[in-house]
């Protein structure tokens, strides 16, 4: 390193730039080079040069500057400090593309660490310059730099706002139906990232008519298009129930039900999320996802997906749109879900995350479940805390469904209540001794344990009258 330094030195310009090159290559490597370069101290030489050298050089110092900043926050702090930003920022005043271009890709490398670092980019001027370079023509250009914007406005509204008060959401929104694969990665990730800190920012994305002109790249060939499209839908759909209204006018939920569909794995995690926010909000907007067969994709999620995150993130969103009315619950239970979420809550296997949302979607479910042929298999299965919900719901139904009271008997179902021990005066027991009162007495008796054995000890004390006294029975016609 002390020689290649020496060299950025050189007379000739061609080995400065090699010279150069060959630092970002190290640095490129590891994070113990890149320390090793800022330790022997090339980086304020490099910052330096990068205000008097042509553009071949300035282009090289900029890929020694992102070099050095993406390995680390630390990394990236000492280019802050050395005046690597402001020098940077300079650069993309340039009249090449290429240093506009290496320029923003540095600062993307730097802005994405935290938000103080993204501060010192903005704080250096750097957002109505990134903005300027998005009409660029240059194709690469543009993907980089709203990269970098991506990058700066993931952290907070703050810097989020700043990015958008230059003006940069139009300039993106009109480059959604690009042909570019690359580039729409790039915007969609942008918008999802301003349109997930707040309310305010969400309606600026949606005032800029990106829906429904986004739902086309749901059918992108490009995987990553696709997630960044059902990503910034989930993040504009989270905020409030009229962002999530838009999105079901356009007709989102079915392009996102389709999506799901097509997809495996981490991509349709957006998708799954979405789903749920748009559920949470209120009781139609739950029922507009249900009629838009939501919950067979969920289920159908739940079934194919391995990773636990995935399914807890599946169990919330059924959660979401199981938990309003009985007419909601109805829908989850007639899909088979509950001996599923039964399962996942007692499986060991299971993370402590996925067994907490699974429990918590069995509670919130049961409580306005009211399907018979639903609650039933639960009785055999649920451990107590789950198996008063289950009780509970019983001693609501029964006394008002003849029906359901006979394919309660018949199916086994009083019979599993007698065997229940249920604490004396405890809730469980009150819903037991409901559900009882639904029933004759002689039947409840007939299905309790031990009914049988008392029975028998009935027979066995049973002393018919002593046939001494019994007149003889008439003898059969013919004998």
């Amino acid at each position: 390193m002390p020689m290649l330094r020496s060299l950025l030195l050189d007379t000739v310009p061609s080995i400065q730039q090699t010279a150069a090159l060959a630092l970002g290559n190290l640095a490129d490597q590891s994070d113990n080079l890149a320390e090793a370069l800022v330790k022997e101290g090339i980086l304020p030489q490099l910052v330096h040069s990068l205000t008097s050298q042509n553009r071949f050089y300035k282009k090289a110092a900029a890929f020694v500057l992102r070099a050095v900043a993406r390995q680390s926050p630390d990394l990236a702090q000492a280019v802050v400090s050395c005046g690597g930003v402001d020098a940077l920022v300079l650069c993309l005043e340039e009249f090449d593309p290429g240093v506009k271009e290496a320029a923003a890709w540095a600062l993307g490398c730097i802005a994405r660490h935290n938000a103080s670092l993204s501060q010192a980019v903005l704080e250096a001027g750097a957002a109505p310059l990134l903005v300027l370079c998005l009409v660029e023509p240059e194709m690469s250009l543009k993907r980089i730099v709203a990269s970098t914007l991506s990058d700066i406005c993931k952290h907070t509204p703050e810097l989020a706002q700043t990015v958008v008060d230059n003006g940069a959401i139009a300039q993106l929104a009109q480059m959604i139906l690009s042909r570019d694969a690359k580039l729409k990665r790039q915007v969609f990730s942008a918008l999802s990232q301003i349109s997930k800190h707040s309310i305010g920012l969400a309606e600026m994305v949606v005032e800029a008519e990106v829906f429904p002109a986004a739902f086309v790249s749901l059918n992108d060939p490009d995987d990553y298009v696709r997630k960044n499209v059902a990503t910034l839908m989930r993040e504009v759909a989270k905020h409030t129930p009229e962002l999530s209204q838009l999105i079901v006018n356009c007709g989102g939920l079915s392009k996102v039900v389709d999506y799901m569909g097509e997809t495996r794995g981490p991509l349709r995690l957006p998708g799954i999320l979405m789903l749920g926010y748009v559920a949470a909000h209120n009781e139609s907007l739950a029922m507009a996802v249900i009629l838009c067969k939501g919950v067979p994709q969920l289920a159908l999620c739940l079934s194919e997906e391995h990773e636990q995150h995935i399914k807890s993130a599946t169990v919330w969103s059924l959660d979401q749109i199981g938990h309003h009315t009985r007419e909601h619950a109805k829908v989850v239970a007639s899909a088979n879900l509950l001996p599923k979420l039964l399962e996942l809550y007692l499986d060991p296997s299971s993370s402590e995350d996925l067994q907490a949302k699974s429990k918590k979607a069995l509670k919130n479910i049961l409580q306005k479940c009211t399907l018979v042929s639903a609650l039933e298999p639960l009785l055999y299965d649920a451990p107590s805390n789950i198996l008063k919900h289950v009780v509970c719901q019983f001693s609501k139904v029964l006394p008002h469904d003849s029906k359901a009271r006979r394919l309660f008997v018949t199916s086994g179902g009083l019979k599993k209540i007698q065997e229940i021990d249920a604490e004396p005066g405890s809730a469980l027991q009150e819903y037991i001794n409901a559900i009882n009162s639904c029933f004759p007495e002689e039947i409840v008796r007939y299905y309790s344990p031990g009914y049988s054995e008392s029975l028998l000890q009935r027979l066995e004390g049973y002393q018919p009258e002593d046939s001494l006294h019994t007149p003889l029975a008439p003898p059969c016609e013919g004998q």
